[in-house]
């Protein structure tokens, strides 16, 4: 197979199994999507759209976040850990977007970035989901699968992001990306693969990574 059709057919089978696929984190707005994607660092999806209904219930725009102590948001967002960081982070960006954006979230790199606690990943996740405009956020699942499938070195998440946009589409970056984060958690997880259900890496995954597993599951 080649690169290109090893590439066509990652896009064939996550279309068959994923025709739609839905925004992991709840939210109504580019505003709670930029708090939940914030939130969700070293956590889960699941804990914090537990969590973000009881924090937007009290503020779910930046003019009521900044009425709010960072030590009020930290106290009701601990659950989904790092909450120092987190809230200190809710309660600046809010701030900012208040002096400098009217109180809207900015719709470019730049200005996302340049939030407190806001990193290039969320900023790619803000823009693809909450704007639409082309962007492939890569989380940790990406990265592995990007890797396993041979598409990448495995190096950085950066490396990992440059070899995504130079392989697929860009008018398919915003779907395909969330379809590998919901392949890599049900087919092909860190924990607990099974090679023989991940039909993806089984048909065109890097040699190495096969030999490897073949290999624990011998033993």
């Amino acid at each position: 197979m080649t690169k290109a059709e090893k590439v066509n057919f990652v896009i064939d089978t996550l279309n068959d199994i994923y025709p739609t696929i839905p925004i992991p984190l709840d939210h109504k707005d580019p505003y709670t999507l930029l708090i939940a994607v914030l939130m969700s660092a070293q956590s889960t999806d699941v804990r914090v759209n537990q969590i973000t209904p009881l924090l937007f219930e009290r503020a779910d725009n930046p003019y009521d976040m900044v009425k709010l102590s960072v030590d009020e948001i930290r106290e009701i967002i601990k659950p989904v850990g790092l909450s120092p960081m987190k809230s200190k982070g809710i309660h600046g960006l809010s701030k900012i977007l208040i002096e400098k954006h009217n109180g809207e979230v900015p719709a470019n790199f730049e200005d996302l970035e340049a939030l407190p606690a806001v990193g290039h990943k969320t900023a790619s996740v803000v823009m693809s989901q909450a704007f639409g405009i082309p962007a492939f956020p890569v989380d940790t699942h990406i990265h592995r699968l990007m890797y396993r499938w041979g598409f990448s070195n495995g190096k950085n998440v950066v490396q990992t992001e440059k070899d995504a946009k130079r392989l697929f589409p860009e008018e398919l970056w915003n779907k395909l990306h969330l379809q590998i984060i919901w392949y890599g958690r049900e087919y092909s997880p860190a924990r607990g693969w099974n090679l023989n259900k991940d039909i993806i890496t089984r048909t065109i995954g890097r040699k190495s990574v096969i030999n490897e597993y073949n290999k624990k599951a011998s033993r």
